[in-house]
């Protein structure tokens, strides 16, 4: 039996009231309406969720605390949420295959706790698994912008609850007795007599052979037992135990290892092989071919395909970025930096920071196993967009999507890498060039030259004091093109185009800063813009989009605009906040990290606050930059500057599972603290220097805070908001904020360690290279 929800064809019951998220007068921008659901024929109950009229298409852009990207995607995904199934299996378990994808994020978790709340089952009799790509899924298919739990929450607790609704319904029926007096716990439905059923037994009789629509009654929040309790990942024991299986794990018959040898440039191409036998004639290797991002090698160990890769010789045609250099990148940029919209009345502070090329760089390298056949493929990949993969794929190898069987696989880290299937595209190409199945696996030196970087920016922000206050603030974001081609729907990119006339891609950019950039205080006349340039490089979103960048450069002006009126930053910053729900995470991190409290020469504290994704969050530092001994071809022996306390509030309404959120931020602290002090990708003539993680410093042992607290703040909306993106931007402001007052100096560049000449010898662009048996994947 299958249990779809839908919307009712009662009135629209959004009222000018809000809707939760603390900021006063705001409208949802699609209307509520009352949820029903449908049960359909299946051989065991099985639940579906979705909606049954269209809801209204929202406005023109307004500033996000109005209207959000999230907004857009739980509308867009609502049409499909039909299609989504939650299946009673006959052992008494539940069966749910998730159409997002686990990263580490833990939605698998959160999901199932969804799920066993509404059912009154424990939560390890429910199995959630990742979808395999299902094109009929349309919009509702994609995990990016912190929303799964927003566009799952409603339409998985429905399907949920249809599934009770009819195991009582059939239990009532088999007991005699009226449904209003079972109870159901455990999975086992008990009658006043003592009679019970579970809900294994009724899978098969609670099927049903007609769809009917269904009214179910959601659990009010008051009774939840799992939701909002802190739970460990369901998936935390293989983690630790090496059970886990990830892409490189899965044992698909004759797949052999595949590896890239890539251009010396960026977007560089194969002109032509020139030792292609002498190769093939190595130890191990079967199949040699060009494809249009390198030259693919397969053989019979990953160790024979870098030794293979390291002999070719190979004549390279140019890249997009052929001869470019950071210093040319950043003259594009001011060359088309916005003017202002208007000249300032009274004192002004105008800064321009710089934000450095940076790599996603997940734990797990870009990898992928595929099996081409004549009319048919099959890939399997940790894919966050697989239906725009499926798409993509079949039209390179000349198939139909319903010809390609695409899996998705869980990812061992993502931070918005897995929005691109560039490894599963590779795999295609190179197993229908062999003829043969593949498991091709980038190395690290892949991911930083040839991967997905977070794009170079500058951020110029103009501030106006007139009277004692803040009456204008002005901010104009330019940055190289954050490549969107991965999609978050056609009809959001057709709402981008229609709203803002243009190229396409420069319109969606446009529509994204717009439903994600805001200015949280009321300094009278704000407004913020992004220009994009450059559309050559490998880039994307980097766990947040521009978020990040953007809120670091306003908050380290908010604490010159508090010093030029003589208040204290953190005071300041709670005077001019919009509302209560704000001000509650500023109070927190202020109250239990000893706001203002003494602190030595060359260290200081720094707080900064941020709002996106229906959320609130505050972040307080402490850092050291007392000058020490710089090693620089071992950058681990430095201790300075680092990061010593760091203490985080985060409100994202309801979190489903505290101890997931609080594992969130504190990766999102982690990144905030490397983005700010030490990790960027440096670009040499058309490639970036970077190779290894060795070459590229992300937080360390010794530069991970020795004081670490994340406080979840009761909920204050009744349904969750975005979370998995939400930690960077608070602390990655915070941290930059206490160094400008620890060194008594603004950083105008970030990471503030970007330094040339480099602290690393730069590997090898092209081979061939000679072998070296000590540094295994970390080079060609």
């Amino acid at each position: 039996m299958t249990i779809t929800e839908h919307g009712s064809q009662g009135a629209d019951s959004s009222s000018d009231q809000g809707d939760g998220s603390g900021r006063r007068g705001m409208k949802a921008p699609v209307s509520r309406r009352a949820l029903l659901g449908f049960l359909v024929a299946a051989p065991t109950l099985m639940a579906v969720a979705g909606r049954a009229d269209a809801a209204i298409i929202p406005s023109p852009p307004e500033p996000s605390d109005l209207q959000d990207l999230g907004d857009l995607q739980v509308y867009f995904a609502k049409p499909t949420s039909n299609l989504i199934q939650i299946v009673v299996n006959k052992d008494g378990t539940v069966s749910f295959a998730l159409p997002r994808c686990e990263v580490g994020q833990g939605i698998t978790t959160a999901i199932g706790m969804l799920i066993a709340e509404e059912l009154d089952l424990p939560l390890s009799k429910v199995h959630v698994t990742l979808a395999d790509a299902r094109i009929e899924l349309a919009d509702n298919q994609l995990t990016g912008g912190s929303n799964s739990m927003r566009s799952m929450y409603d339409p998985v607790r429905t399907a949920a609850a249809i599934a009770k609704l009819q195991l009582m319904t059939t239990a009532a029926k088999q007991m005699g007795v009226p449904m209003s007096t079972l109870t159901a716990k455990d999975g086992v439905i008990t009658a006043p007599h003592g009679g019970t059923r579970t809900y294994g037994s009724l899978a098969e009789a609670a099927a049903v052979t007609k769809t009917r629509a269904v009214q179910p009654k959601l659990k009010d929040a008051k009774d939840f037992a799992i939701v909002g309790t802190s739970q460990n990942r369901v998936d935390a024991h293989d983690i630790v135990t090496g059970k886990k299986v990830f892409t490189m794990d899965l044992d698909v018959p004759g797949a052999l290892p595949t590896m890239i040898c890539r251009p010396p440039t960026i977007n560089g191409t194969v002109k032509a092989v020139n030792n292609k036998a002498a190769v093939l004639a190595m130890p191990g290797i079967t199949h040699v071919a060009a494809i249009p991002t390198g030259v693919a090698v397969r053989g019979r160990t990953f160790g024979q395909c870098i030794d293979a890769v390291r002999a070719l010789n190979v004549t390279w045609g140019p890249g997009t970025e052929d001869g470019k250099t950071e210093a040319a990148i950043l003259a594009e940029l001011k060359a088309a930096e916005l003017p202002f919209a208007s000249v300032p009345l009274g004192e002004t502070i105008d800064r321009t920071f710089t934000f450095s090329f940076a790599s996603n760089s997940p734990l797990e390298t870009g990898s992928a196993v595929a099996d081409v056949k004549a009319g048919s493929a099959e890939i399997w990949s940790t894919l966050k967009v697989p239906i725009v993969a499926q798409q993509e794929i079949a039209n390179a190898l000349g198939l139909l999507p319903t010809q390609v069987k695409v899996h998705v696989i869980t990812g061992g880290g993502s931070f918005g890498r897995h929005l691109f299937h560039d490894a599963a595209m590779e795999a295609a190409l190179a197993s229908q060039a062999f003829g043969a199945p593949v498991r091709l696996m980038w190395h690290r030196t892949d991911d930083f030259r040839a991967g997905r970087t977070h794009p170079m920016a500058t951020s110029r922000i103009q501030a106006t004091i007139a009277g004692g206050s803040v009456v204008q603030l002005q901010q104009r974001h330019t940055s190289v093109s954050t490549d969107f081609s991965h999609s978050f729907g056609d009809q959001l990119t057709a709402f981008a185009a229609q709203k803002f006339p243009g190229p396409t891609q420069l319109g969606f950019s446009q529509t994204i800063f717009n439903y994600t950039a805001n200015v949280p205080y009321n300094f009278g006349v704000t407004e913020q813009a992004l220009n994009e340039v450059d559309m050559g490089f490998h880039t994307g979103s980097m766990r947040n989009i521009y978020s990040p960048d953007v809120c670091t450069a306003l908050e380290l002006v908010v604490d010159e605009l508090a010093v030029k009126l003589g208040q204290d930053p953190y005071a300041f910053r709670r005077a001019y906040l919009k509302d209560d729900r704000s001000r509650a995470v500023l109070d927190a991190v202020a109250k239990k990290g000893s706001w203002g409290r003494a602190m030595a020469p060359g260290t200081a504290q720094g707080i900064a606050f941020h709002s996106e994704y229906k959320g609130v969050c505050a972040c307080l530092v402490e850092i050291d930059c007392r000058p020490a001994t710089v090693n620089r071809k071992v950058r681990d022996a430095v201790t300075g500057p680092r990061v010593t306390k760091a203490i985080f509030a985060v409100d994202v309404g309801l979190p489903v599972n505290p101890r997931g959120l609080e594992a969130q931020m504190m990766g999102g602290i982690m990144d905030g603290i490397a983005h700010t002090l030490t990790c960027s990708l440096h670009l040499k003539g058309g490639y970036f220097a970077e190779g290894s993680w060795d070459n590229y410093f992300y937080t360390r042992q010794w530069n991970v805070p020795t004081e670490l607290e994340v406080i979840v703040m009761p909920t204050t909306t009744g349904k969750p908001g975005g979370a998995g993106e939400f930690g960077v931007a608070a602390s990655k402001a915070a941290v930059s904020c206490a160094y400008a007052r620890a060194t008594k100096t603004m950083p105008l560049l970030f990471p503030i360690n970007h330094n040339d000449p480099l602290a690393f010898d730069v590997l090898p662009t092209t081979p061939p290279i000679p072998p070296s048996p000590t540094d295994g994947l970390t080079s060609y």
